[in-house]
């Protein structure tokens, strides 16, 4: 599939269906038990009905994410710089010590069109544009901005997941009320009472998250994306690929040790964690003890940085200061590492020290998880464009007579503008939302279902 022959333009309904294995497999299922609840032609089936659409719903993608995947999936990609240090897929290091290693090997903010490789920049001039000045090719001003549509599957499941719900949970508030004005029941046994209240609570905190994802889309969605060789002074909305200032980039060295490197970053972050497990024991009202394991994972440490980079949209090149930026998405990891032990016997035993002492538990695996912004990425910011003092241009031996080579690019906020930096293109960041209906609508059906119960009382 091209991008010419997918429309980016979904309407009011668009029936999705997941794009790989494992979400088919989910998708599957969930349809098998919303089948299964609806022969039974109870309460109890409505509920496992509920339970199915649910599961439908959290594996089907967004209008749009199916076909950019295929997109993405048939263009050719741009060379790397390191091509073999982030090979995709699963890697087994040492059997022995169960250590191995995993990329992605599919990433959703990577490039969806093809975009050009570390051989045909500018290496003498990195405001330059590259060849003829036009954008590249996964720039807004060619492709447009994403319509996601109004409905999905996603959106008709969670509807239909809210009000069977909601309809199941009602029944068994009537059927325990009755048996508590018969006498049968005590009114202290019956637990659905707050199953109203609840319902409502959660109803308005998923509407706030919706909403704040709403506005956060549509910011995005309503911004013009300016282009570099023509960006005025002022919040800009920008979208290009990371090339390297003269600050160069870092070989990012996790947690000290180089057998776990990620080369040409930019920007990044990691995080080591253990999973801790221990025995929970629980005792019920009629003394009955029973005992189950209880694992998380927590984090031991962790470090993140940057360097200040170039963004290039194929018009020119601008200099943006990244360690100005708060908010920060660098999209999914690029590499994560697992081990039974840790690096050295003295960290093994002290986090297994700290595990014993902390939670009464033990470790029983270690993990390594790195994000990255690198060299060569598709990025997208919002941000502050501010002019450049003599100092910084002569530095770099600029003479300011190039618009875009005497202004950089600042992480400051403005009224209704939040500047931030997300790895992916515009294409490749709305590709994967829900409509405002499906962030808004789903939460106001949950409410609505959540006052209504409160009659069944």
């Amino acid at each position: 599939m091209s991008l010419e022959n997918a429309n980016l333009d979904r309407g009011f309904f668009q029936f999705t269906r997941p794009y790989t294995w494992f979400s088919w497999f989910f998708w599957v299922v969930g349809a098998l038990v919303v089948v299964g609840g609806a022969l039974t032609f109870t309460a109890e089936g409505v509920f496992i009905c509920a339970i199915g659409f649910l599961m439908v719903a959290l594996v089907s993608p967004a209008s749009l994410e199916a076909d950019l995947h295929n997109v993405r999936k048939n263009a050719p990609q741009p060379d790397d710089l390191e091509e073999e240090a982030l090979k995709n897929g699963y890697e087994l290091e040492s059997w022995f010590f169960g250590r191995s290693s995993y990329s992605p090997t599919t990433d959703p903010n990577d490039w969806i069109l093809p975009a050009p490789g570390p051989s045909t920049w500018n290496q003498n001039d990195r405001y330059a544009p590259d060849g003829d000045g036009t954008p590249i090719a996964e720039h807004p001003s060619k492709v447009g901005t994403p319509q996601p549509a109004t409905f999905s599957t996603f959106g008709i499941c969670m509807v239909m997941f809210v009000v069977m719900l909601c309809f199941s949970i009602g029944s068994m508030m009537v059927d325990q009320q009755a048996a508590v004005d018969s006498g049968e029941l005590l009114e202290e046994e019956n637990g659905m009472r707050f199953a109203p209240i609840t319902i409502t609570v959660i109803g308005l905190i998923w509407l706030i998250i919706g909403f704040l994802q709403h506005k956060r889309q549509q910011q995005m969605i309503d911004t013009p994306t300016s282009l570099v060789r023509s960006v005025a002074v002022g919040s800009s909305e920008l979208v290009g690929q990371v090339r390297p200032a003269p600050e160069q980039w870092i070989n990012v060295v996790v947690d000290g040790n180089t057998r776990r490197v990620i080369p040409g970053c930019v920007d990044f972050k990691w995080e080591y964690e253990v999973y801790v497990c221990r025995q929970v024991t629980t005792t019920d009202s009629e003394g009955n003890r029973t005992t189950r394991e209880e694992c998380t994972w927590r984090t031991v440490r962790s470090d993140k940085g940057g360097v200040p980079f170039m963004l290039h949209d194929g018009t020119g090149g601008i200099r943006v200061e990244s360690n100005t930026f708060k908010n920060k998405q660098l999209g999914n990891f690029v590499k994560r590492w697992t081990s039974s032990h840790a690096d050295t016997l003295k960290d093994h035993f002290k986090t297994e020290f700290a595990a014993r002492l902390f939670s009464d538990g033990d470790v029983r695996k270690h993990r390594w998880t790195a994000y990255a912004l690198r060299i060569g990425n598709p990025v997208y910011l919002l941000g502050m464009v501010k002019p450049r003092s003599r100092e910084e241009m002569a530095r770099e031996h600029l003479d300011g007579t190039v618009g875009h080579t005497a202004i950089s690019v600042h992480g400051e906020d403005t009224p209704g503008m939040k500047a931030n930096i997300q790895r992916g293109t515009e294409l490749a960041n709305l590709g994967r939302i829900r409509s405002s209906a499906e962030l808004l609508i789903m939460p106001v059906v949950c409410v609505l279902c959540g006052i209504a119960m409160f009659a069944v009382l």
